[in-house]
């Protein structure tokens, strides 16, 4: 089965041409600029990327792109449509609709976009992505699959928030959780590659990019997540502040004269190891910074390590224990240095760091402990495009 996994933005889409049975990546890119000029970028395996600066008035048009460069006579990855099987989507919030990948109907669409207060900067593009798939590829099945639904195991002591219950009650104010595809992608790996029961384990998972996020896993379900109602809370990110003492909103917005809306996006957009280091949100230019003995960059990312390694330790209360701990994502994947930054902390957990091990492990599955370390320490890339096709492909 041939399945398309989609992930659309507000201005973006990305996509990838999945065969199942091989989990081969037939074809990948990206459209960029939809409803300004636009740009396609596509790419047939073992091909160079090829780049087409072409109108994208809207994402019914870029989307039509993308499959007539998937059936090129020259490059194309398909002879044809009829051989695309399947399209998975990626939806950002189902709130506490969706506990799981769901086939997409008019009802379900109709209950994603009950979503859209959650999520308005996300939902209601995937939805405009979805729709325009449809009316392209009408006689096409096609999936949901909700960065929200992996967590929706939580138990409300880790989802219920300090506030009046009324607000969860008319509202749904809570803890919901993102990257979940990617947490329970690398949840399962993780387990597969060390040996482990995944029905009877303790696995935290530290999903560490510019959007970063942790996850405890207890007997492969999640049992707690470091973001909250929106991505905002938890760890210091690229540009996210993470956790703060919220009357610092107030506190900012009087001597800074801002409306909600300029504190937020002061907290989204303008904060986290940017913010804080002056620097950049990329960690290669902030090792750089760092190897220079710059102040503000070193404090970045200190505090940024020093932030995991704290909820590493309160999701091993959490879980009364942890057989593995594993980094994904770009940061998890490819800095050593905040990786053996982090791990100093976990000492008392019976780790060390393997230096050697942990420096060549780049983007690669791989043991950063030592092989006398209690608690195995491992690198697992992230691959959600391959996640959202298998959940489609169980689903169709």
């Amino acid at each position: 089965m041939n399945v398309l996994v989609i992930n659309c933005g507000s201005s973006s889409l990305k996509y990838q041409l999945i065969n199942s049975e091989s989990e081969q990546v037939l074809a990948k890119g990206l459209c960029e600029r939809i409803g300004i000029d636009g740009r396609l970028v596509y790419q047939l395996a073992g091909n160079d990327k090829e780049i087409t600066e072409t109108p994208m008035p809207t994402h019914k048009e870029a989307i039509q792109l993308v499959l007539d460069a998937l059936v090129n006579e020259k490059t194309g990855a398909v002879k044809d449509l009829k051989e695309i099987d399947a399209v998975g989507h990626r939806v950002v919030h189902g709130g506490e609709k969706f506990a799981s990948s769901v086939v997409l109907t008019e009802d379900v669409l109709a209950q994603i976009e009950e979503c859209n207060d959650l999520a308005p900067l996300h939902n209601p593009a995937n939805l405009i992505g979805i729709r325009a798939c449809k009316e392209l590829m009408p006689n096409v099945p096609m999936v949901g699959v909700f960065d929200t639904a992996f967590h929706q195991t939580m138990p409300s002591t880790a989802y219920l928030y300090g506030l009046p219950y009324e607000y969860y009650e008319k509202y749904k104010v809570r803890r919901y959780g993102f990257h979940g595809t990617s947490h329970s992608f690398v949840s399962k790996r993780a387990a597969e590659y060390l040996n482990l029961d995944l029905n009877n384990s303790k696995i935290i998972v530290a999903h560490l990019g510019n959007g970063a996020s942790i996850s405890a896993v207890k007997d492969g379900k999640c049992v707690d997540t470091s973001m909250g109602l929106t991505p905002l809370e938890g760890l210091v990110m690229g540009t996210r502040c993470g956790d703060i003492d919220p009357a610092i909103m107030e506190f900012i917005a009087k001597k800074e004269n801002l409306d909600i809306e300029g504190v937020m996006n002061v907290l989204n957009k303008k904060s986290g190891v940017e913010g804080m280091s002056g620097v950049s949100s990329d960690f290669r230019d902030l090792q750089a910074a760092y190897e220079e003995g710059n102040e503000r960059a070193i404090a970045a990312v200190e505090v940024f390590a020093y932030r995991v390694a704290k909820y590493i330790g309160s999701y091993v209360a959490a879980m009364n224990g942890v057989d593995a701990i594993a980094f994904t994502a770009g940061i998890g994947e490819n800095v050593y240095f905040v990786r053996r930054i982090i791990m100093k902390y976990l000492g008392y957990l019976g780790i060390e760091v393997d230096d050697e091990a942990n420096v060549a492990t780049r983007g690669i599955e791989g043991i950063i402990s030592t092989a006398d370390s209690k608690v195995p320490v491992a690198v697992i890339p992230t691959n959600e495009e391959l996640a959202i096709c298998r959940e489609t492909v169980a689903l169709i």
